[in-house]
């Protein structure tokens, strides 16, 4: 599987914001969110999430339809559609 492509577009001491881009059959890889984040969609679409054991499920993206974590979320996201998925996400520094 591609890894998808990421850019910093703000890095300060309160927030960070990646825009990531997800091609079709790509993924961010494996990763724990170590910060409280909101993720922004660009783009509509639906990303499998792939947890630590396994357990794969679907996320539904509306364009500017922000949703919000905690840290701790530990999975792998992945586009296994034949569209380009593109979200912000948000970090919420301490």
């Amino acid at each position: 599987m591609k890894s998808a492509k990421s850019e910093v577009q703000v890095d300060t001491p309160e927030v960070r914001v990646t825009e990531w881009r997800l091609a079709p059959g790509s993924a961010t890889g494996h990763h724990i969110h170590q910060l409280d984040y909101v993720i922004v969609p660009v783009t509509a679409g639906e990303m499998t999430i792939v947890a630590p054991n396994g357990e794969r499920s679907r996320a539904q993206l509306g364009p500017g339809k922000s949703y919000f974590r905690k840290a701790g979320v530990e999975h792998d996201v992945l586009n296994e559609t034949a569209s380009e998925i593109v979200f912000l996400e948000v970090e919420l520094k301490p």
